[in-house]
């Protein structure tokens, strides 16, 4: 069945609502996607649902099961396109089939049902109709679902560099003194954001000066820590750094190139650490470190320092958002560090640019966010 009608008001408002309901899982659904379902009669919501991990009901499911008979004949909106394999749990697609629904909306195609049977073909096989929001609503969702749709396409995480600097882009001062730049209220949001992503990374150089622990602290409600990433060539990561000693709490990734003394790898593999050697220069490992990442089931990377792995990441093409604060500080002074490192563009026409670019305060701090890279996944809109 194709020729489905246009998605209407009612069901354009409550894709809104399912967005909203698939933000209950942040930080615990990876390497699943965010998803929220809404159940409409008569233009009246029923019941609503959301995936909240690896091996829990899908939004679909729960839903549904909310829902009851009421679910016979009805319309279920939902942010991405049902599922149609088994995994961990049933193929949503049949859960829509057997409990009667007449529509499904969908908010957007999943990339990763290509090579399946389809969860929209398999609906409208079994008489379902089915609708596919607009170009608007599918940007919402695939900007809800960034990270799983830059890993499911792209083959590596989605990376969010983070910059925090004083109003002339200065990390530190001349002697050193970088703690603490950003207001107090900054630096919580930055706890919130490492308790949502799957991995935070630094370079060994922020490593070795701040020997950082690189958790999540402070954060309300469940929190699932991040895995914990060093870019490292040489691997200098110290046996007894803050990282190192906490090995066993949780994932400490070291990405070292293949000139790295074997005997360096060998005693951080012994402590605990998953030591990754790639080969190749600065590109080709940022590159393979972060394919070795995804192979971990790393969706996303919050990059937190230093000035040489960021400009090493921006000169590679593979910073995908950031978000910059500027503290009202002037520090200046010529031995003073920039915030980004390396050759640089070498023309203001090969500088990137951010697009979507939004601005706001946090604490007495400027929050600015954009991206540097197009939103994945919406080159399919589900009517081919």
């Amino acid at each position: 069945m194709t020729g489905a009608a246009p998605v209407s008001p009612v069901e354009r408002a409550a894709l809104a609502r399912a967005r909203e309901l698939a933000t209950r899982g942040r930080g615990r659904v990876s390497p699943n996607p965010l998803v929220g379902a809404v159940v409409l009669r008569d233009g009246e919501a029923v019941a609503e649902g959301w995936h909240e991990g690896p091996g829990l009901p899908h939004a679909e499911a729960m839903a549904l099961e909310r829902a009851g008979g009421r679910a016979r004949g009805a319309t279920v909106v939902c942010t991405l396109e049902p599922c149609s394999h088994h995994g961990r749990t049933p193929p949503c697609a049949d859960a829509l089939i057997r409990a009667g629904v007449a529509r499904v909306v969908v908010g957007l195609p999943d990339p990763l049902e290509r090579g399946r049977a389809g969860g929209r073909d398999v609906l409208r096989a079994a008489g379902v109709e089915v609708a596919v929001a607009d170009a608007q609503e599918r940007a919402a969702c695939a900007e809800l679902n960034s990270a799983f749709l830059t890993a499911a396409t792209l083959g590596r995480p989605e990376v969010l560099l983070k910059l925090a600097t004083s109003l002339d882009g200065r990390i530190a001062t001349a002697t050193g003194e970088s703690r603490w730049i950003s207001g107090p209220d900054s630096r919580a949001l930055v706890h919130r954001w490492r308790a949502d992503v799957d991995a935070v990374a630094v370079g060994v150089g922020t490593a070795l000066a701040d020997d950082p622990l690189l958790t999540a602290r402070d954060v309300e409600g469940p929190v699932r820590q991040p895995a914990r990433v060093v870019f490292d060539s040489l691997a200098r990561l110290p046996l007894d750094s803050a990282l190192v000693r906490d090995a066993g709490e949780g994932p400490v990734v070291v990405l070292a190139g293949e000139d790295a003394p074997a005997e360096r790898l060998d005693a951080l593999a012994r402590a605990g650490v998953d030591v990754v050697t790639s080969p190749g220069g600065p590109r080709e490992r940022v590159a393979a470190g972060l394919r070795a990442l995804a192979e971990r089931n790393v969706q996303s990377v919050l990059v937190e320092g230093g000035a040489r792995l960021a400009g090493g990441l921006l000169e590679a093409g593979a910073v995908d958002r950031v978000a910059w604060f500027l503290a009202p500080m002037l520090i200046g002074g010529d031995g003073a560090p920039a915030a980004l490192a390396g050759p640089g563009a070498p023309t203001l026409a090969a500088a990137p640019r951010l697009a979507g670019v939004v601005s706001g305060r946090v604490g007495a701090d400027v929050l600015v966010t954009g991206r540097l890279t197009p939103l994945p996944g919406l080159d399919r809109t589900g009517e081919g």
